[in-house]
């Protein structure tokens, strides 16, 4: 018998593998962005489901997949599951709502704080050319150019604090505002007084305002937190009404 050494199957994945895992993150992180975007533009709303076998037909998407960018948005606070029913789009009670925004405020003053001036003229020019597409993409009704300038906008902002730990958790507790903010982003008195905002944001950090940058990061919370506990409200009452009516 040959003492020859057999040749041992090599684990390490062929270019083909490499290929097809890559094309599956893609498409799983595209249809996921595309389902976050279309939770935060209020097409999908709070406590709609979302079936498997829609999202197969809808992105062409097999069903492995499909579960797993159930799972991812999930993962990023904008699904939740449950049993018997499935997957819906996150819906929020009031206290809920009040306790998230709550945390958002004491991450974003925070970052405020730690934000050193004078910040350079780059970072500046940097966040005027983010806000000019936002401004733009608002002018044109384009709610989807304006949520994504918006993010930009934020992530570019919140970067001047240094803190990378910091940066991410608003990145995360923002997501997972999407569906409140759903309630505010559609009404152009709501994406007017972001805008001014914006354009003051950038002008306190021009002069180095520290205190108004401040005030202005709590009051940037306030409409879509008080919109949609308005709008919660609005539903209660009309069930209630409703269910009176009927009895």
């Amino acid at each position: 018998m040959s003492n020859a050494a057999k040749p041992k199957r090599s684990d390490a994945p062929t270019a083909k593998t490499v290929e097809r895992d890559r094309n599956i993150d893609e498409t799983l992180r595209s249809v996921s962005d595309e389902l976050e975007e279309q939770i935060v533009l209020g097409v999908l709303h709070p406590r709609e489901r979302l079936v498997e076998d829609d999202l197969c037909e809808r992105f062409n998407l097999k069903r492995h997949v499909a579960r797993q960018v159930l799972a991812e948005v999930e993962r990023r606070g904008l699904v939740e599951r449950r049993k018997n029913v499935g997957a819906l789009v996150k819906s929020f009670t009031p206290r809920e709502v009040t306790e998230l925004y709550a945390l958002r405020e004491l991450l974003e003053a925070d970052a405020a704080k730690r934000i050193v001036f004078p910040v350079s003229s780059e970072a500046l020019d940097a966040l005027t050319a983010i806000q000019a597409e936002h401004d733009e993409a608002a002018i044109a009704g384009d709610l989807r150019r304006v949520f994504r300038a918006n993010m930009a906008f934020h992530h570019a902002f919140f970067a001047l604090s240094e803190s990378q730990v910091l940066t991410e958790a608003i990145h995360e507790y923002e997501r997972r505002t999407h569906a409140i903010r759903s309630v505010s982003i559609v009404f152009p008195q709501y994406l007017e007084k972001a805008r001014a905002e914006h354009h003051q944001m950038i002008e306190a950090l021009r002069t180095g305002d520290r205190e108004s940058l401040i005030k202005l990061c709590r009051e940037h919370l306030v409409p879509s937190r008080d919109a949609y506990l308005e709008a919660h409200h609005r539903r209660s009452v009309g069930y209630a009404v409703q269910k009176g009516e009927t009895e």
